[in-house]
């Protein structure tokens, strides 16, 4: 499995943030190979991440060059590009 972190950094307000990530949650849940994707806040005021664990490196990549991934720091308002990380899971704990 492929650990993806997507980072950003908006000026909306988190309950404006967070229904806005509702909203585009379907869509998410439409994509082939996303076995999850967690929302999370990180400790710096307007700083989010998505946290995406993929099935493969091909579905990594679908999602990649896709109108939605590209839509990401538009519809957050993200200030500036987004930060993206990739890893590769070495083992998890639980099944």
């Amino acid at each position: 499995m492929i650990i993806q972190t997507i980072k950003i950094k908006s000026n909306l307000s988190e309950e404006l943030l967070l229904d806005i990530a509702r909203e585009r949650s379907a869509q998410f849940r439409e994509i082939p190979g996303l076995v999850q994707k967690y929302y999370t806040k990180l400790d710096e005021p307007g700083a989010y991440a998505g946290v995406y664990v993929w099935d493969s490196p091909e579905a990594l990549q679908n999602f990649r060059v896709s109108d939605l991934a590209n839509s990401i720091a538009q519809a957050y308002q993200s200030i500036g590009p987004p930060e993206v990380e990739i890893s590769n899971l070495l083992f998890q704990l639980r099944d």
